[in-house]
């Protein structure tokens, strides 16, 4: 299989499941995937189908799924634009009998097809017509080659097609082992090289990488990898399955203990290493030095790692540091529902116009900068999101904050609350700007200050905030 990103296998019923596990143990590092309500003894759980496999495709995993072609097909086709950067998905009979590929012609779909089938002692349903006939993937080249212009590649192959021969240009045994129509007279060339250029015509250039396809693969695997994640506010029903997928393969997770809590039984088997929660630069550095060993490393964060949290630290580390040993880490940064969302969302629609997000601490900024800040948002009738708003140490920011906002806005301007998202006590409820005070909120709790616009309503019993579309001045 060309690709080395980890397939996942997904699974509609419980009927299918062991098949799932037939085909994930021939992929190094496959999950299968089960739909919630209707399988048990799966890697990852899912509720919407569809959510799901557009997350994965959108991510670059290669889809294994057990059901039917139409079904895989009618649920990406949002996503089909750019073909050149489609993951492999194929579509395997419920009883093994089909190992259909459908979609990931440049990312080696036909090559993980014959390898499931192999392993179901099956033919895979290969159509693509420059596979069958010269029994290799111009396209796709094993790995140690890089296709140089696939640009020039559809016309190129219909010429082949169509009965051109072709001139051989360097060493490659999975070309000379092939059905081409090889010639040294031929009227088209494919050329093998170590060095760049510009393709000449009715050429197709294949780079060689500096070390062969199994150094390639033994050094990938000594590759260090780390990933920064979001895990949402706290519910795992929040937390994306990319986040799920990253967690099951990782070796080591670096985090603040609370947060690394959230994620309960993923965090099973992996090396844990809790730093307090301010201890962003030396939980950075752990991070990277881990990586750097070989591991899969994740730092865990709550929320989104790119609000407030950690992905800025590490990024700061890499930087101001610039370590060689470092350099060659695979870093990866996936999202998570930011704080204010998981507020926002428990309310209505508070961010429904333009907003903003300031943080109240003043431990690594000035109070001078969050003042003006705070009157530029003010004066803009921005709808303000308020992360630590209040500490042991800090209760007077959340008073300064409020009085500077009056100055601008109505005493009863909503403000909503939103505290333990997604954990137990959970509590989200809605107050005038007049009477918000210091008490109200800590550490865990996230505010959102109203604009002028920002409006409160009764609906089925229920208090909603929400800010129009519409901008009415």
């Amino acid at each position: 299989m060309k690709t080395r990103v980890a397939p996942a296998v997904v699974v509609l019923g419980q009927n299918s499941v062991a098949l799932g596990r037939q085909i994930s143990s021939v992929l190094p590092g496959a999950k299968l995937y089960g739909l919630a309500s209707r399988t048990s003894d799966v890697d990852v759980s899912f509720t919407n189908f569809g959510e799901t496999l557009r997350e994965l495709f959108a991510a670059g995993t290669p889809l294994i799924g057990i059901c039917a072609a139409g079904i895989l097909i009618r649920t990406l086709a949002p996503l089909l634009t750019n073909k050149g950067q489609e993951p492999p998905v194929l579509a395997v009979a419920e009883d093994g009998s089909a190992v259909v590929p459908l979609l990931g012609g440049l990312s080696g779909v036909n090559d993980l097809a014959r390898q499931i089938a192999a392993a179901l002692d099956v033919q895979a349903a290969i159509t693509t017509t420059g596979d069958l006939r010269f029994r290799t993937a111009l396209l796709s080249p094993p790995p140690g080659y890089h296709l140089a212009n696939p640009e020039d590649a559809k016309k190129f192959i219909a010429d082949l097609l169509a009965g051109a021969k072709v001139k051989l240009e360097g060493t490659a045994s999975w070309l000379s082992e092939s059905q081409l129509p090889i010639d040294p007279n031929g009227e088209l060339t494919i050329q093998i090289t170590e060095n760049l250029g510009t393709p000449q015509p009715n050429c197709l250039v294949y780079h060689l990488e500096k070390i062969a396809a199994i150094d390639s693969e033994a050094n990938e695997k000594q590759r260090g990898k780390l990933a920064i994640i979001g895990t949402g506010p706290g519910a795992s029903k929040w937390m994306s399955p990319e986040v799920k997928e990253i967690l099951n393969a990782a070796t080591d997770l670096v985090g603040y203990k609370t947060y690394i809590n959230l994620i309960g039984s993923l965090a099973d088997g992996k090396h844990i290493h809790e730093s307090d929660n301010r201890e962003e630069e030396a939980r950075a550095k752990i991070a990277l030095d881990l990586a750097a060993e070989g591991r899969y490393v994740v730092v865990v964060s709550s929320g989104d790692p790119g609000i407030f949290a950690m992905a800025t630290a590490v990024f700061e580390v890499l930087d101001r540091y610039n370590k060689p040993e470092w350099q060659n880490i695979d870093i990866q940064v996936a999202p998570g529902i930011s704080a204010m969302q998981a507020t926002a969302a428990a309310i209505g629609a508070p961010l429904g116009h333009d907003f903003c997000a300031i943080s109240l601490s003043d431990i690594l900024k000035p109070w001078e900068i969050i003042t003006q800040r705070i009157t530029a948002a003010a004066q803009g009738d921005f709808v303000i999101a308020f992360y630590n708003p209040v500490s042991k140490e800090r209760t007077w920011q959340l008073a300064a904050a409020k009085n500077i906002l009056l100055q601008y806005r109505k005493p009863d301007t909503p403000v909503v609350l939103g505290r333990n998202l997604g954990r137990p006590g959970q509590v989200v409820k809605v107050m005038t700007l007049e009477n918000l005070e210091p008490t109200d909120a800590d550490m865990r709790t996230l505010i959102i200050v109203g604009s002028s616009q920002t409006r409160q309503m009764q609906s089925n019993h229920t208090n909603w905030v929400y800010t129009p579309r519409r901008y009415q001045t």
